[in-house]
């Protein structure tokens, strides 16, 4: 799928995102993800399941709970009730519950990474999980569930006395049950989500806190190190927040090199940080669109399509497998930058993503999209095992649909309020 297939012109065509039929289907992949994801997720004694390719639990006896999958499910399914979904609510007071009950650590505070039926299997704490429990308080909030005030507040307060480095602007990676150091390490994938959940804590609360420490985790990972290194963002620091370009941690929280999916997650995170700040910050949509641009030039496989996953420092695919959640967040990027700015790249961008999502990811027999494709785009599960969660996918979904105000979940409330009269 070379970039030179073909040319849509949108000054003629209009957005896509704007045709009738287009957001039908749009709102029908989004509905078969709710009926996937939650047809069998709910786990009786607590928590969610993780599902297998046709949608069944993949260990039904004793199967794990992790922190970022029950914060995720509590989030999209707040989305659903905001949309009107009914089963939604129920969802969404089953993870809140298990955040609150399980989770959270009555002794030392915090919330514990994963368990499973006998308590704690792994009960560190780690900053990218607490992003996802923040998230999920907001959503919830926006949703009117009556736990979230509790959960915002206490979450909010770890992170504050925890995780949050004044110094720095930016928080800290991971501490042990105890609350003692585990390593040194500095990562962006947990400042990045907690740049997305301190957004959302801002529309929830309205508290300007959490915004600004939103711009300032964006100033220091894209603003002084992207675009130090031509907007690509780099993953891994030292305590002092000194660049490791030779850090080899696992492969799929802490891959070595690159992720380019990641610049385009960042791309809109941008944008929504920009208008969320009422455009007070004019360097914002320059580094959004470089980060996007260089996500294509770089990490999009000319020949089969998809983005690589990580590429090394010289601009060269480390692994060559294509995973859905970057073509997902780049859709969300793509749709974000058609409101506010006339390049066709970002129209034809958006068209091709979903041309690609349509023909290789999206699973049309079983729904739920495939998480994982060879290079050569033929399905396999190396890295992931049955269908992750729906987080990615229903964003990739209801972004387009949506006024690009801030989060898609405070932009379903603003159009759902009556018009004046």
């Amino acid at each position: 799928m070379s970039n030179e297939t073909f040319d849509l012109p949108p000054t003629n065509s209009g957005r896509a995102a704007a045709r009738p039929f287009h957001r039908q289907w749009l709102m029908r992949q989004s509905d078969r993800l709710f009926d996937f994801f939650e047809r069998s997720s709910i786990n009786r004694d607590g928590g969610f399941h993780d599902l297998d390719s046709v949608g069944h639990p993949v260990n039904r006896d004793n199967p794990l709970r992790q922190i970022h999958a029950t914060g995720r499910m509590v989030h999209c399914f707040a989305i659903g009730s905001l949309l009107g979904r009914p089963g939604s609510d129920e969802i969404v007071d089953h993870g809140m519950r298990y955040l609150i009950e399980h989770h959270r650590d009555k002794t030392h505070g915090g919330y514990i990474w994963s368990l499973d039926n006998n308590g704690p299997r792994d009960d560190s704490k780690q900053a990218y999980g607490h992003a996802f429990v923040l998230l999920a308080g907001s959503s919830a909030k926006l949703a009117g569930h009556p736990l979230a005030d509790r959960l915002i507040a206490d979450v909010s307060e770890v992170i504050d006395k925890r995780f949050w480095e004044e110094e720095h602007g930016a928080i800290s990676e991971e501490y042990a049950n105890d609350w003692s150091k585990i390593t040194d390490y500095r990562g962006q994938n947990s400042n990045m989500h907690m740049t997305e959940a301190l957004m959302a804590a801002y529309e929830a609360t309205g508290e300007k806190l959490y915004l600004q420490r939103a711009e300032r985790i964006a100033k220091l990972i894209i603003g002084k190190h992207a675009l130090e290194l031509d907007y690509r963002v780099a993953e891994h620091f030292d305590a002092d927040w000194t660049l490791d370009k030779d850090y080899t941690g696992n492969e799929m929280f802490r891959p070595s090199g690159s992720t380019p999916g990641h610049w385009l997650e960042w791309s809109r995170l941008l944008m929504q940080l920009w208008v969320l700040g009422h455009k007070a910050e004019p360097w914002l949509p320059d580094a959004a669109r470089g980060l996007f641009r260089k996500a294509i030039e770089l990490g999009w496989d000319d020949k089969h399509g998809g983005f690589y996953y990580t590429l090394d420092w010289n601009n060269q695919p480390i692994m060559r497998e294509k995973l859905w959640w970057p073509v997902c967040e780049a859709i969300a990027a793509a749709a974000f930058f058609t409101h506010y700015d006339q390049d066709p790249f970002f129209e034809i961008w958006y068209r091709r993503l979903w041309d690609f999502a349509a023909n290789h990811l999206i699973d049309h027999e079983n729904s739920g999209w495939r998480p994982e494709l060879q290079e050569d785009l033929t399905p396999v599960e190396r890295l992931f095992v049955g269908k992750p969660d729906i987080y990615h996918a229903l964003q990739a979904c209801l972004i387009p649909l949506f006024p690009a105000t801030g989060s898609v979940t405070h932009a379903i409330i603003e159009s759902n309020r009556p018009a004046h009269r």
